[in-house]
């Protein structure tokens, strides 16, 4: 018991909050009748660390300034949360103790420490938004996991809880994902899930929500590889979530998805599911097999088995802190095993990019990438996707494009919403579907800008990247031809030219001339890129754009 007791004080002591706060958690020891200066100064300090965090902080009670952990007695402990309480209320906030924990101090009486996750109650639809790609093998549970977390019922272990997330009949038929769905789990600003009650809505959800997971799911089988990588390249994920079946192990498109999201460099953090199938034995194999693959030199990854709800507050701050932490967790969507770890996990973990870079992209001109086309009854076109930069709001005049002969045209934007809700103001780094009236759907395609007509986009035919090829079966020389993934970019392009070099064999780089086929897009330098054919497949950035540039009226400027 002892040694658990140390165990969970340096565990502890190790905490180091990134994007929460670029100071880190606030360290207190205690709050105990603060005076009136003293308590406005601290609630001053609240509200910016909010600011800081976009919306969460997490504060740290029971320890000194320098991380020494003193704990407070019970008495003190209670006076310092309410203090705590007091303070969230007057800028607009709640408290949930995350978990208390003993400390050893020079004391008779036991002292302990304690973490508070304080969230801002949210305004206007502006709740905090993180989304999260969902990877794994065909049959690994992807869509039954999503079921269980967003309806808050368990599974019968034929697949009842998936079927809600199917999009066409043979989905539903064979059980198999082929097409991106979207599914949402909110939090409300004390930290319990929204979800579940009777008839809920989206529009409901995010209503009462200060917490937004959206749930990116992506298809498992291999050939509809293409969609899963449009996935990934187009939505922006903040995070990607592997799931991987207990009594398979590692098959199949595991280790292909895992390097996509490695590539991509986006955090990924493992489910293990399916273990009511399974012996202890057996999910234990699992977890040490995933153990060796993400150590190998190709990952460079620290695995974390979450074991308990400790476990599971403590990933979510390094997961976010560190990117090679990769927290494993082990559950059954059928009994219900673990579950509610993964619910905590999501609770706490925080954004990637602090307040201060969303400003920063915010400042910048309105740039919309086109991922979804409909057409509505009684509204007309609508164009989803997610705003890259800038500000959007209704009324707003941008320019969408390029067509097939490179222009761009003017369109209003009418209407916006976020997750089904009505929105006025769209900000950078959100996703949402924009309605825009009576625009001729023929004229858009996915792929597409729209962007503030001052920002005069350029387009172009060829472009020069820096490419690492991760596996070609023969050589890669000038002439071969691929699909490139670019953001929302998709498209078959011709290699013109191997700078250095007459071919290209696996793991070889060089700096690579690719010509679009079909026609020309917008691209900006540094993108990151992607391109597959067949077993074929690369990965680098772009480094310079070529050949046709074209202003926004379709007129050729130069080539070079």
């Amino acid at each position: 018991e002892g040694g658990s007791k140390i165990k969970k004080t340096i565990f502890f002591f190790f905490l180091v909050m990134g994007p929460h706060s670029a100071l880190g958690p606030p360290t207190t020891l205690k709050l105990i009748n603060p005076t009136q200066y003293r308590f406005e100064h601290l609630a001053t300090q609240m509200k910016w660390r909010l600011q800081e965090g976009r919306g969460e902080a997490v504060y740290q009670i029971g320890v000194e300034d320098n991380g020494m952990l003193v704990g407070l007695s019970e008495e003190d402990m209670r006076t310092s949360l309410e203090t705590l309480h007091r303070m969230a209320e007057k800028v607009g906030a709640d408290i949930t103790v995350l978990r208390e924990c003993e400390v050893d101090y020079d004391s008779d009486d036991p002292r302990k420490i304690a973490e508070v996750l304080i969230r801002k109650v949210p305004d206007d639809q502006q709740f905090l938004d993180l989304r999260v790609a969902v990877l794994g093998n065909v049959d690994s549970g992807k869509s039954t996991l999503l079921g269980v977390l967003t309806q808050g019922e368990l599974d019968n272990g034929r697949g009842r809880a998936r079927l809600n997330l199917f999009r066409h009949l043979h989905e539903i038929q064979t059980g198999r994902t082929s097409s991106i769905s979207f599914e949402i789990l909110g939090f409300n600003s004390k930290g319990e899930v929204v979800n579940y009650s009777e008839s809920r809505t989206a529009e409901q959800i995010c209503e009462s929500a200060s917490k937004m997971i959206t749930f990116i799911d992506l298809a498992g089988h291999h050939k509809y590889l293409k969609t899963t990588i449009f996935g990934l390249t187009t939505y922006c994920p903040d995070f990607a979530m592997l799931v991987v079946s207990a009594n398979t192990g590692i098959v199949g498109t595991t280790r292909e998805h895992l390097g996509l999201a490695m590539a991509l460099k986006v955090p990924i953090f493992i489910v293990v599911t399916k273990v009511d199938l399974c012996t202890r034995a057996t999910v234990e194999r699992t977890v040490r097999q995933l153990e060796r693959v993400l150590k190998q030199p190709g990952c460079n990854k620290v695995p974390l088995v979450v074991g308990g709800p400790d476990d599971a507050v403590a990933a979510a701050q390094q997961f976010a802190q560190t990117p090679n932490i990769t927290p494993i967790f082990t559950l059954s969507n059928v009994s219900g095993e673990s579950l509610e770890h993964l619910k905590v996990f999501f609770n706490i973990l925080p954004p990637l990019s602090n307040s201060k870079e969303q400003e920063e992209l915010m400042q910048q001109l309105t740039e919309f990438q086109v991922d979804e086309i409909y057409t509505v009854p009684e509204v007309g076109t609508v164009v989803g996707g997610t705003l890259y930069s800038g500000i959007c709001r209704e009324g707003e005049q941008l320019v969408v494009g390029p067509t097939d002969s490179g222009q761009f045209h003017k369109l209003t934007v009418e209407s916006i919403q976020r997750n089904r809700s009505g929105c006025r103001v769209l900000r950078a780094g959100q996703a949402a579907t924009l309605a825009l009236g009576g625009f001729d759907r023929a004229l858009l395609r996915k792929g597409m800008v729209m962007v503030s007509p001052e920002m005069d986009p350029t387009i172009c035919w060829q472009f020069e990247a820096e490419i690492v090829l991760l596996f070609h079966a023969k050589t890669f020389h000038k002439g071969f031809q691929v699909t490139v993934h670019v953001g929302n970019v998709r498209q078959t392009a011709t290699v013109v030219a191997v700078h250095g070099k007459e071919e290209l064999r696996t793991g070889e780089k060089a700096v690579v001339r690719f010509k679009f086929i079909k026609h020309p897009e917008y691209l900006k330098v540094g993108a990151k890129l992607l391109f597959r054919e067949g077993v074929t497949k690369g990965i680098g950035h772009v480094t310079k754009l070529q050949d046709l540039l074209i202003n926004l009226y379709g007129t050729r400027l130069f080539t070079n």
